[in-house]
């Protein structure tokens, strides 16, 4: 059975689906819909719900979860599979991604895999970032980007102030 939630975050709603055999989607919405009723505390759903509450709450690092990436390409998989390693506060680029997957040449394809990332924050596509640290594409905006690394990492990440 499929089942949905909602989740307001510091960066806005997200709507958590999936099933039984895991999570299927981590999406920004606009504002929260319908949820599934009665989900069981040990759904993938209601699991991930509580995972994030509690990382936005600065109280988890990690994400514990089944996730079901069905339908994906191989590719994508090992993409993803690479983003899960990179640890909380720390970034990756696209080209250490490409790297790893053993295609140093696909870095655009790494960057399309990151756009295609179904499963937002939990596979963290938002710490991967240019060669030379620059911040890149993100479907939810640079803005959002920046807040979910400050987040993470704040002084690597802190708003520069004004001297004067």
């Amino acid at each position: 059975m499929n089942a949905k939630t909602y989740l307001s975050t510091p960066v806005g709603w997200f709507e958590i689906t999936g099933s039984e055999l895991g999570v299927r989607t981590v999406h920004f919405c606009e504002q929260p819909g319908v949820a599934s009723d009665g989900l069981a505390e040990d759904h993938p759903v209601s699991m991930c719900r509580k995972q994030l509450e509690a990382y936005f709450a600065g109280q988890r690092q990690d994400f514990d979860l089944k996730l079901d990436w069905g339908g994906a390409t191989d590719f994508h998989r090992q993409v993803w599979a690479e983003l899960l390693k990179i640890p909380f506060g720390k970034t990756a680029s696209y080209s250490e991604i490409a790297e790893k997957v053993g295609n140093p040449a696909a870095v655009r394809a790494v960057g399309l895999a990151n756009r295609s990332n179904p499963i937002a924050i939990v596979v963290p596509c938002h710490r991967v970032i240019g060669k030379a640290g620059e911040l890149r594409g993100y479907f939810y905006g640079l803005d959002t980007k920046m807040q979910l690394l400050r987040h993470e990492n704040p002084v690597r990440f802190a708003e520069q102030g004004e001297l004067f």
